[in-house]
């Protein structure tokens, strides 16, 4: 749960500190995103870094990288650390509601107090830092938004004296501006196909990319299964003489998943184990609070990291393990909010993630009609997502969400729709017409999924809270 706000007295001073930051170059926002050293330029990082006395020096870091699936694993690392007694700062991206999410030790946001003082901070350097890239041959640009997101992070966990800092890459993972740290572990949860134009349209290039991370005799921790990816990132360990933990090679898991959602909460489970002797610990009947056999892969992942820790001294019992995987909350990731109708909120923004979700609603609810709201991101695979969507949903409303200039008109939707499918749907302007409309029809034994974006998830999120049903999940 995000903290209190702050004091009135404070409005002020945050407004202004969040205009300095959506003022800078903020590719979360941008319709058209580069990936270039020109504008992923490390070099400006480690400059911000040395400036603010190199505050990553000190920590002690998880570094995680993946296509999907990272904030996840981030979250579920975090919580079992945080179980296990160590103190943990986690920072991820996006937010989903205030900025302070990204900023988090021991699951809770930093306070509007400490992220204020963040912001005082960084802007004086910030501001001179500008002034000298302006003034270069040629001139190019200052610190960007997720250049000081990221350096606020690492200060704020040095300040805070944080035992592990769990660091989830942004973009990429080459020249994303967290790869300035040098971690305990360096971990790539998946590769699949997103960002392809800043990523390069394979998933050996894409592969590439996040294997940017791997520093030389870290160990790596890869839950990648696709083979091309996987001969990549083995080559990069090789390169930099890397001990490479894979998923299906040296550890695995079997998935049970929880029934019947919409009607009790239950938890589904996990067995995981490794396939070579001598390997590390495994498990039996592990609690898993998140849903889906995506994350059941994302956990095995985690605990493979965990093992890396504990073979070098790090001590996490099996009682931490079981308690932080049946704890970890991680919203809009399948996330239930509500029940008779079940209320389904997902970020899916890619091919895979919408896999995932639709194998996951097969698997765990039993509806009598199933209602899909869907708005989502330019530059995404549209065409893939809606593909898949086909024949899952009763019922289809197309909408956009309004905090962002990145979203894809509902009308260009419903057109692709309409030629995939040879069907119609709904059109609606705003996510508080989409939710007004299917809250005021969707009957107890019905299933509202909404999902295409965090974006969308986030406002869809804040339309539920201010209108809810009358039963809310627990």
């Amino acid at each position: 749960m995000l903290p209190p706000t702050a004091s009135p007295e404070l409005a002020p001073r945050r407004e202004a500190a969040l205009r300095f930051l959506y003022d800078r170059i903020n590719y979360e926002r941008a319709i058209s995103v580069p990936y270039r050293a020109r504008e992923f330029k490390l070099e400006r990082m480690v400059e911000l870094l040395a400036r603010l006395g190199n505050p990553q020096q000190g920590l002690r870091v998880v570094h995680i990288a993946g296509t999907k699936g990272k904030g996840s694993t981030s979250a579920m690392i975090g919580s079992i650390l945080k179980a296990a007694g160590l103190r943990t700062g986690v920072f991820t991206s996006p937010h989903l509601e205030r900025i302070e999410e990204r900023l988090a030790i021991d699951g809770q946001p930093c306070s509007e107090e400490d992220f204020l003082g963040l912001v005082d901070r960084l802007l004086p350097i910030v501001r001179l830092m500008d002034a000298e890239a302006a003034a270069g041959t040629p001139p190019e640009d200052g610190p960007t938004y997720f250049d000081i997101t990221t350096a606020m992070a690492l200060c704020y966990f040095a300040e805070r004296r944080v035992d592990v800092a769990v660091l989830e890459v942004g973009l990429g993972g080459r020249l994303d501006s967290t790869n300035v740290c040098q971690p305990q572990v360096a971990v790539i949860t998946s590769i699949s196909f997103d960002h392809m134009k800043q990523l390069g349209n394979t998933l050996e290039s894409i592969a590439w990319e996040k294997a940017g991370i791997i520093k030389p005799g870290v160990p790596v921790v890869s839950g990648v299964t696709a083979s091309g990816a996987q001969e990549v990132i083995r080559h990069v360990c090789q390169q930099r003489v890397c001990r490479l933990i894979e998923l299906g090679c040296d550890f695995g898991y079997h998935y049970h998943a929880p029934r019947g959602l919409e009607r009790a909460p239950a938890l589904g489970s996990l067995d995981f184990f490794y396939t070579r002797p001598s390997s590390g610990r495994s498990y039996q009947g592990l609690p898993l609070r998140l849903i889906g056999e995506h994350q059941a892969a994302n956990a095995a992942v985690a605990l493979a990291t965990l093992d890396v820790l504990c073979q070098s001294g790090w001590e996490i019992a099996e009682a931490a393990v079981r308690s932080g995987l049946a704890e970890v909350r991680w919203p809009a990731r399948i996330e239930l909010v509500a029940r008779q109708p079940a209320v389904i909120v997902d970020a899916a923004h890619n091919l895979a993630s919408v896999d995932a979700l639709v194998r996951a609603l097969e698997e765990s609810f039993f509806a009598d009609k199933k209602h899909l709201i869907f708005a989502t991101t330019q530059e995404k695979d549209l065409r893939g997502m809606l593909a898949r969507l086909e024949g899952v949903f009763d019922r289809v409303i197309f909408t956009r969400y309004l905090n962002n200039p990145r979203a894809v008109p509902p009308e260009e939707l419903l057109g692709l729709w309409r030629e995939l499918t040879g069907s119609d749907a709904e059109l609606c302007a705003t996510p508080a017409e989409a939710w007004a409309a299917v809250r005021c029809s969707a009957a107890p034994g019905d299933l509202i999924a909404i999902t295409g974006s965090f974006f969308i998830a986030a406002e869809m999120r804040n339309e539920i809270a201010r209108h809810p049903f009358e039963q809310i999940a627990g």
